[in-house]
């Protein structure tokens, strides 16, 4: 694992310009890769940047879009599609605290343990995070941002009485679309984003709703995500959501990373609950107002050194345990369930009698 040699933790909630100062780093070192969680967010990075840097000089790669000049400088990354053969002088990670998350947490930890720019690293993301860096980064710089405005309890509120420049979440695409719809009867109008949409309806939307076109848009809870909008206030329609593994309730971390999008910059932002969300207790209403939130003692973890001599040693790779304390093996997703069906089938077995053919199977 490489040392923690210039690598710098910038931690704080929502709101404190953590993304911001990232992209001004990797201009200024003048070539860089950043890693963001959402390819929403990527594809406003990449805009900002190449309106900077230019064109021919700005690569965006994430799951649904690839934009590669024949040299670039910057690039610009989902998490998930980081290029791991290029060599850059700045690297930032943002969100560091989706470690922790059951589906997606075994790649961030990767990048954050594995991932280094030849001059600085920056890791991006909750105050949450920052026990746990030390402990398995230890010589990492530390840096704590504080939030630009005040976020407010604003409680239980009907659809139909939302304020202006609100977002309301919900965690189905199903809920989604019905909140919208009933927003437009009532209200005149709705932007809508969620990840089933193709990059330019989704692109548009956000572009609908930051124009005033709309004063209302409904999304998942990937808005918590560091999307950059002009949000007054965030209402939850929802405070459940399926994690991969199971429906669950979102606990006050989830929740602040959500209800911190309200308010931008020094404008003071409110949150609370409509539809058929329960309000919230004054307990988190506290934690969510002051930003105290319990840190993250687990980060998911899956083994990067695997053996593709066979169709057995992979599976027993993957499914290795984690050396160090505070690591933990990650459950199964999709693509680990997918292998163990296909090592059942004997015509794959077969197939798959030499390194190359399990290292295509693998990769497919």
């Amino acid at each position: 694992m490489p040392p923690a040699r210039n690598v710098t933790a910038v931690l704080g909630p929502t709101n404190t310009g953590k993304t911001h100062l990232a992209v001004e780093r990797m201009l200024a070192h003048g070539g860089g890769m950043i890693g963001l969680p959402l390819r929403l967010l990527a594809r406003e990075i990449y805009d900002r940047v190449r309106l900077r840097a230019g064109d021919p000089n700005v690569a965006l790669v994430t799951g649904e879009e690839k934009i590669i000049p024949a040299q670039p400088r910057y690039w610009v990354c989902t998490v998930e599609a980081m290029p791991s053969d290029i060599d850059v002088p700045f690297l930032a990670i943002d969100e560091v605290q989706l470690c922790a998350d059951f589906e997606r947490g075994h790649i961030f930890t990767d990048r954050v343990l594995h991932r280094r720019g030849r001059d600085e690293t920056m890791l991006l993301g909750a105050g949450t995070m920052r026990g746990i860096l030390e402990r398995l980064l230890p010589g990492t710089s530390f840096v704590s941002r504080p939030r630009f405005s005040r976020l407010m309890y604003a409680g239980q509120k009907k659809l139909t009485r939302l304020p202006g420049r609100s977002a309301v979440v919900a965690f189905s695409a199903d809920m989604v679309y019905a909140t919208a719809e009933l927003i437009r009867r009532q209200r005149g109008g709705a932007a809508v984003v969620l990840g089933a949409l193709s990059p330019r309806t989704r692109n548009a939307q956000v572009a609908l709703y930051q124009s005033g076109d709309v004063d209302y848009i409904v999304a998942t809870d990937a808005i918590g995500m560091g999307l950059n909008m002009d949000v007054d206030h965030v209402a939850f329609a929802s405070t459940r959501k399926f994690d991969g593994f199971q429906y669950r309730q979102l606990n006050p971390g989830e929740l602040g990373q959500v209800a911190g999008r309200a308010g931008r910059y020094m404008n003071d932002g409110t949150f609370g609950v409509t539809g058929e969300a329960d309000p919230f207790e004054q307990e988190v209403v506290e934690r969510l107002e002051s930003h105290n939130f319990d840190s993250v003692r687990m980060l998911q973890w899956r083994n990067r050194d695997l053996d593709l001599g066979s169709l057995e040693a992979l599976r027993r790779s993957l499914n290795a345990l984690p050396q160090q304390q505070g690591l933990t093996r990650a459950q199964p997703n999709a693509d680990l369930l997918a292998l163990e069906s296909l090592a059942r089938d004997p015509a794959t077995r077969d197939l798959a009698s030499k390194r190359e053919d399990v290292e295509r199977l693998w990769e497919v």
